[in-house]
Order: structure tokens, then C-alpha cells, then sequence
């Protein structure tokens, strides 16, 4: 099948191109995100393949059906960019990573937490000013504290794995308990009652409308002050502007945040050179206590094997079959 990549960069060209090693399927690489502007791009293909923050509404979807394609091929897990509804009804069918490396994520988050904590990225800078001094870099022990941890998934369970290794107790929310976390000691809580208890919060769901800022003013209110947040699921998890104002009363210790609800226009792009217009994340820059990366957490390179590998899959299953191996649909949405 010829198939265009859209968003693709230097790693996706690599690990497609191993994925792809036999030259099977024609892989033409587009460093555009796709939208409703660029979908034309695809003219003269079967299928695309999209990143996370490439946009499928109804009217990018419409002109990909114009032009012929049957397929969308995901290369990440979620699929809150995607209107299924508008897909289903144009005949085109959604394919996904279901899961690639939920260590590579959970391991990120843990990286966030631990050098907040322990000041890694002031630290750092400091030294290299011949600054030697130790004056506001205290931290404190990861054991014996209560982290609470939302989205018990693939990527959350290794989490709770890890941060059980460190000592802490962990908390849990979940539509779906766990078994084999509860049986290694973890508790199940409804979100407010683990924000009170938790002194540090991770955030692993997915973003639904359930989800969409669950994270706000009100929840921010409920947590310690003083609370370290963590957020390396997706940005609009989180309302920013009741994190600011969290952030400037106090509230939040520290926050991590590896996504970002407008992350699309700044984020897999080097802007050094530039201004960055957005104000809302030009202030959460200004915080010492709040660390970002830029969407980050997938990148190892055991994920981007798995991605690539399963990005190909799901376009050999669709050339045999007209239906991708991991097809994600409204029908089983609703199952």
C-alpha cells in the first residue's frame, strides 16, 4: 500500500523503515501534521498514518475520503484527535497502537518526580555557574510517602510497581480496579478522596469527556498544599490556568508535565528561534518548581520498535483484510 506519514520525523523514518524493512508497502514521510489544511497531501495514497497531535475532524476525515483513503493508522494509543463517529460514517477505518512500551511512560513519570524532589534541574544549572551552595534544594524521602496514581492502565500498574519499590504507599482510581494491584497492597479510592490523601499524584488516563480537565480548581482546592502533580497522560487532563493560579497561591509544590493542552503548536518542533506567543505556557515557564519536557515519555527506543512494528501490522492486516489489526471503533466504544 502506499501510505502517508505525516508528522513523521527523523526517528519515524528510521523505525518505519526497519519495520518495513522487505519495502512491502510504499511509505512516503510528510513532516506536515495533518489537519484539514494539509490532508491533501495525501492525494495519490491508500492510507495515512497520524501522530498524536495530528487533527481528524469530520472535515479533515472528509477530505481524506475524498481522495480515496481507507485507512488511519495511529502511531500512538490514544485517539482523542480522531472523530470515530465521522470516520465510521465516511467508511474509513482507525487503527492504533494499543500499547508499546508502558515502562518507557512510566519511567519518565518517575524521572519527573524524582528530580523534582531532589532539584535535578537547578542542581544542575547551578553547578555548572560554579554554585556550589545546597540552599533550597531540599527534598525529601520518596518512602513512606502516599502517591496517588489516576489510570491504573498498563502504564499506571508499572508505575505503582516502581513507586512500590521505592516504599510509598499507593492509592488508585480507576473505573476498572486491578486485581493484581490490590493484591500487592494497593488501594482503590474515588479521584477526591485520593487528591486529599495523596502526596503525590500521577496521572495516567486517558482523555474522555469524563476526563477533560478533571483536574481543576475545585481538585487542585482538595489536594495537600504542597502536593507534587505529575502529568505525562494528556494535557487537557489538566485546566492550566487553575494550575497557575495553584501554582501562584502556593498550593502545588512542584509539577511535572510531559503534555500540555495546546501542545500541538509547540511541542516536536524546535522554536528556539523563536517567540513563544503562548502566554498560558510562557507562565508556567516562570515557575521554578515546575519542570517540562515535550512530550517525551514514549520516546525510548524499545516504544518506537513496538510502534513502528505494530503501525505496519495494522496496515498489512488492513491491505488483507479492508480492517486494521487494532481497529479502535464507536461500536467498541460502546462495548
Amino acid at each position: 500500500m502506499d501510505v502517508a506519514v505525516f508528522s513523521s520525523r527523523a526517528w519515524d523514518r528510521v523505525f518505519l523503515a526497519a519495520a518495513n524493512a522487505d519495502q512491502r508497502h510504499e511509505l512516503r514521510f510528510l513532516d506536515a501534521r495533518l489537519d484539514q489544511e494539509t490532508a491533501a497531501l495525501a492525494a495519490g495514497s491508500q492510507a495515512v498514518s497520524a501522530f498524536v497531535n495530528d487533527r481528524l475532524d469530520a472535515a479533515t476525515l472528509e477530505t481524506l475520503a475524498r481522495l480515496g483513503i481507507g485507512l488511519v493508522t495511529l502511531r500512538c494509543t490514544g485517539f482523542n484527535q480522531v472523530d470515530l463517529e465521522a470516520a465510521e460514517r465516511l467508511g474509513i477505518r482507525i487503527g492504533r497502537v494499543p500499547a508499546y512500551s508502558p515502562e518507557a511512560v512510566a519511567e519518565h513519570a518517575v524521572a519527573l518526580m524524582l528530580a523534582l524532589n531532589r532539584h535535578i534541574h537547578r542542581a544542575f544549572n547551578r553547578v555548572r555557574e560554579g554554585n556550589f551552595t545546597l540552599d533550597g534544594l531540599m527534598g525529601f524521602d520518596m518512602h513512606g510517602r502516599t502517591a496517588g496514581i489516576v489510570g491504573t492502565g498498563a502504564i499506571g500498574a508499572a508505575v505503582a510497581r516502581i513507586l512500590s519499590g521505592f516504599g510509598c504507599r499507593i492509592l488508585a482510581t480507576d473505573p476498572r480496579p486491578d486485581p493484581e494491584l490490590v493484591g500487592r497492597g494497593v488501594t482503590y479510592l474515588p479521584f477526591a478522596e485520593l487528591a486529599e490523601a495523596s502526596d503525590i499524584i500521577t496521572l495516567h488516563c486517558p482523555l474522555t469527556p469524563a476526563t477533560r480537565h478533571m483536574v481543576d480548581a475545585g481538585a487542585l482546592a482538595r489536594m495537600k498544599p504542597g502536593v507534587m502533580l505529575i502529568n505525562t497522560s494528556r494535557g487537557a487532563v489538566v485546566d492550566t490556568r487553575a494550575l497557575i493560579a495553584a501554582l501562584k497561591a502556593g498550593r502545588i509544590g512542584s509539577l511535572g508535565l510531559d503534555v500540555y493542552e495546546e501542545e500541538s503548536h509547540l511541542f516536536f518542533r524546535d522554536l528556539s528561534d523563536s517567540v513563544i506567543t503562548d502566554d498560558v505556557f510562557a507562565r508556567l515557564l516562570t515557575f521554578p518548581n515546575v519542570l517540562i519536557t515535550a512530550h517525551q515519555g514514549f520516546f525510548t527506543r524499545e516504544a518506537l520498535t513496538v510502534i513502528a512494528e505494530t503501525t505496519i501490522a495494522n496496515i498489512d492486516r488492513f491491505a488483507a483484510t479492508g480492517a486494521p489489526l487494532h481497529e479502535v471503533s464507536v461500536a467498541q466504544l460502546a462495548s
